[in-house]
């Protein structure tokens, strides 16, 4: 099932007793901070929301800016350096924050909906 490359990676995104979302991190989007990621596998913590279409949950990751952007679209994944935070998007955001942008999320993404806070989100990576 794995259909991880050089340049993307699948990982899973587990809201902890709810549900598993297929999330794919691509490194040409960012490389530093793939990286950063993935060798800070797994992380975990717990869910907040930003408005009413962003989830994010706070990591120990330090990376800086790179490839910076404001405007996501729906399942995209991607990184708040000033927080070292990891945002999942419900729906096409202009977000007014600048971000980092990572991948994206697969299907199941609707699971999102059922978040609340003091659910947990995990990232890690699938093993066969």
């Amino acid at each position: 099932m794995s259909t991880s490359s050089v340049s993307r990676k699948q990982l899973v995104l587990e809201i902890r007793g709810k549900a598993k979302i297929s999330c794919d991190l691509k490194r040409h989007l960012s490389p530093r901070t793939v990286g950063n990621i993935l060798r800070s596998l797994p992380l975990e913590g717990h869910a907040h929301q930003l408005g009413k279409n962003i989830f994010y949950f706070e990591t120990s990751v330090d990376s800086g800016i790179e490839r910076s952007r404001t405007e996501f679209k729906k399942g995209d994944v991607a990184f708040l350096p000033s927080t070292g935070s990891i945002c999942f998007f419900l729906n096409d955001v202009d977000s007014g924050k600048t971000m980092t942008p990572l991948g994206r999320l697969g299907e199941n993404i609707d699971a999102l909906n059922d978040v609340k806070s003091g659910d947990v989100f995990c990232i890690y990576e699938e093993t066969d």
